[in-house]
Formats: C-alpha cells, structure tokens, sequence
C-alpha cells in the first residue's frame, strides 16, 4: 500500500498539482491562522476531489480555525476527504487513526491542556497500524528554527503503548523529516519552510 503524505500545506496545497496513489493523508494545518479565506473548506474540498487516490484521510492543525467552526455543524467537512477526530479508519487491513490536537498554544484551534491530552491520548487504541496526529511526540522530529522543542510529552509516553508501524505528524516546520526508533516509523511531513513557503513534495511510504 502506498501512502503519500503532507502536512502544513498552509494554503498552498494548489501548488502541489494532482498527486496519485493509493492513500493520501494530510496532517493538518491546511489553512493560515493569520490570513483566514472564506473559502478555505471549499478550496481544499476541491483540491482533494482532484487528487488520484483510493482515499484520502486528514485532521486539523493548531491553524485550522475554519475548520475547527464547520466541525460545530458536521463531523466531516469535506466531501472529497475523510476527516479524523480521534477515530479509527480500517483500509485493506491496515487501521489509521487521526487526532488534529496541539498542547501550549491556547487561542490557536484544536488546542487541549495537559490534562486532555493525556487522556486523549491514552484513548488511542493500541492496534493502531499508522497513527496520523498535528503535533509530533517530543524528542522526535520537534525542533523548531529557534531552537525550541515542541513536541508532545504525553503522546511520547503513549507511543510506547501503541507502537504503530507509522507515526505522521507535522506543525514543526523545521523539523520536517524522517526518523525511525524503536521500530517505529515517524514522518514530520510539513510541505512547507518557516517562511510558510512550499518547498517540499509529499513523503512517501508503503506498508
């Protein structure tokens, strides 16, 4: 199976063209925070309708105020796309889960204080095959350009537990990258650079 993946596309997933293979998946931070569109569900909803998958999985990012409002009146916004909000997804055997999550930036969308986010994460189930989150565990792939590290100590701990083949995450844009420990597979997939420019195409992985 091969799943191509991207994260922090910012508003810019146009210039990625039309991608194609079997399963898309998006981490999150779709839209700008600081530069909101009217359109932006819209926008995406097409972009996905475009794209040559056999399906197309996402969550929400610490950006995604649109997102975040339409979830209020629908449990999937798009038509084109399955949105994940700590849910499971079964694809020919394989079972993703998507949680859009993100700790320390309260007045950001899907924000959650330590409290929630170690029980949300310890909700996680633990045959999950690939675990698709916005914010990467600490200590991996976590560093911003500032030198900061941003990652999730409570979804690091539950990492333990769950072990998933595949671990995607993105919000650390510097970060972008892959790494593998302890058998595990993580792929920060932000597209783009901290200048919110699109400079890299979707990883890849095949399961």
């Amino acid at each position: 199976m091969n799943i191509a993946i991207i994260s922090d596309t910012h508003g810019e997933h146009e210039k990625l063209g039309t991608l194609s293979g079997e399963v898309l998946i998006h981490c999150g931070d779709m839209f700008n925070l600081f530069s909101p569109g009217d359109d932006d569900i819209e926008r995406m909803d097409e972009w996905f309708g475009k794209q040559d998958f056999n399906l197309i999985l996402c969550t929400g990012g610490n950006h995604d105020v649109a997102l975040e409002d339409r979830l209020k009146i629908t449990s999937n916004p798009f038509k084109n796309a399955i949105y994940l909000q700590d849910q499971s997804y079964v694809h020919r055997g394989v079972i993703f889960y998507g949680s859009p999550w993100t700790p320390e930036l309260y007045g950001h969308a899907f924000y959650q204080d330590d409290d929630q986010l170690e029980k949300i994460w310890s909700e996680i189930p633990a045959d999950t095959d690939v675990l698709i989150t916005h914010t990467p565990p600490a200590g991996i792939l976590d560093v911003s350009s500032r030198g900061l590290e941003l990652g999730c100590v409570h979804l690091a701990r539950e990492l333990k537990r769950i072990s998933p083949k595949l671990h995607c995450f993105g919000h650390v844009h510097a970060s972008s990258g892959v790494h593998v420990s302890d058998a595990i597979n993580f792929i920060n997939a932000s597209s783009v650079n901290s200048q919110f420019e699109l400079i890299r195409p979707p990883y890849q992985f095949n399961f």
